[in-house]
């Protein structure tokens, strides 16, 4: 008997020795996590397009700011913080932790690399997007994005330029300006209507439309926390028919508002994870972001739906004719492969192998997009820099990771896309995952 009591109070004192470790792995995880909210917070103070939303507590916002930008400083307790959380992550035996931390150093690095590049220190486009988003798009030949164009040519009716043909037939698609609201919003309720047989959203969440003009974007939106977003739409270029649908999803169900709920209620109020109550632009996190807010188009209107919805719904509403639209819809299948070439105009421009001109000729022959566009589009790469791969390599491997796991199954996909917007995956996790 006394042999078994021993035992017995042994096997408690281990239990306990053991689930102390393991909380203290966590407590150390959740002070670090705080560290690196406040310093992202502090950088934010001087880099204004650093933090893209956070809804933390205002405990862990800086309480002081010094006359300039303490650039090394920065740099410094960046490398202390990766380090304190790569030796946690080495000695932790409870994965979460090690997931957690390995997610923060990731966003850490880019936290370096945005330091850097506010301070006038550049670097090549594939190290800044390594770096920044943990990834490097992959870089095709001129021949390849003329191949594409060809397939155009034999596509649109008409002779001439291809870039010509293709602006022709899409102007029979730019949605009115009186029009402009109600499409809209018809096609958010309608990915809205999609998204929630899916998934179960919080009661509260809602959103505020915004029509802005003066943006080098078509579309953004702004996170604030609570479930609620603010989502902008800028109204001063002509908006086609397709991008109603594409917006709508993008910055909405099942993209960016959507994300970041889930982020919001799955991490940070349901775990308590409160690094994820922070949001750096600049970062791993925006490549998840804004691939999974473009395949989210496709989850929500897979095969011909998009088609449908606009021939029968959208159109009549905006006044337009369906003539032609099927054309326009295989055009722009084809005009969403040309998107790598927004890669490599970034690619000439940071690396001092293309000059503007150059690079509008590239967005104008290879991304047709007409002059206005292709003017913005130059202001958006030179302001945000290798920033572009999120959005079509970051589909490819966001498509490829759902499509791994789906295996075909369009249910199977929304549950793959719901883990994918509710937990701590990084690009190299997307990368691991492909056949």
């Amino acid at each position: 008997m006394r042999n078994k009591l021993l035992l017995v109070s042994v096997l408690f004192v281990l239990a306990c020795n053991a689930s102390k470790n393991e909380d203290t792995g966590n407590n150390k995880l959740n002070l670090l996590a705080e560290k690196y909210v406040r310093l992202g917070l502090s950088i934010g103070q001087y880099d204004p397009d650093f933090v893209d939303a956070y809804y933390g507590p205002d405990s862990l916002k800086p309480a002081t700011k010094q006359a300039s930008f303490p650039k090394d400083s920065f740099l410094v307790a960046v490398d202390a913080l990766k380090a304190s959380l790569q030796q946690l992550s080495g000695e932790t035996k409870d994965d979460t932790v090690r997931i957690r931390a390995n997610w923060i150093t990731k966003q850490l690095t880019a936290f370096s690399r945005r330091i850097k590049i506010f301070s006038g220190e550049y670097g090549s486009f594939d190290m800044e997007s390594k770096e920044l988003f943990d990834a490097t798009a992959p870089s095709y030949p001129e021949k390849y994005y003329q191949s594409l164009v060809a397939k155009l040519d034999s596509l649109l009716p008409g002779k001439g330029p291809v870039q010509d043909r293709f602006q022709q037939l899409a102007n029979r698609f730019i949605i009115p300006k009186d029009k402009l609201d109600t499409v809209f919003k018809a096609a958010i309720a309608e990915a809205r209507k999609r998204t929630l047989q899916h998934y179960a959203l919080p009661s509260t969440e809602n959103f505020t439309l915004e029509y802005v003009a003066g943006k080098p974007w078509m579309g953004y939106n702004w996170y604030k926390g609570n479930y609620v977003s603010l989502i902008q739409i800028s109204a001063d270029l002509n908006i086609f028919i397709e991008k109603a649908i594409d917006l709508a999803c993008h910055e909405g169900y099942p993209g960016h508002h959507v994300y970041n709920m889930m982020l919001e209620k799955n991490l940070y109020h349901d775990k308590g994870w409160v690094e994820i109550s922070l949001y750096p632009l600049f970062s791993p996190q925006s490549l998840i972001a804004e691939g999974s807010a473009n395949y989210g188009i496709e989850i929500a209107f897979p095969g011909d739906e998009k088609n449908t919805f606009t021939k029968n719904i959208l159109l009549p509403l905006a006044g337009l004719d369906t003539t032609g639209l099927d054309t326009y819809f295989n055009a722009l299948a084809i005009k969403g492969a040309l998107n790598y070439a927004r890669n490599e105009v970034g690619r000439g421009l940071l690396n001092g192998s293309m000059s503007d001109a150059t690079a509008v000729h590239w967005l104008l022959d290879y991304t047709l997009l007409n002059q206005e566009a292709a003017a913005k589009g130059l202001l958006f790469i030179k302001k945000n820099r290798s920033y572009v791969i999120n959005y079509n390599y970051g589909q490819d491997l966001i498509k490829n990771y759902i499509s791994a796991s789906a295996n075909g199954d369009q249910q199977k996909r929304w549950e793959s896309f719901g883990h994918l917007l509710s937990n701590e995956i990084t690009p190299t996790d997307l990368k691991g995952n492909q056949p």
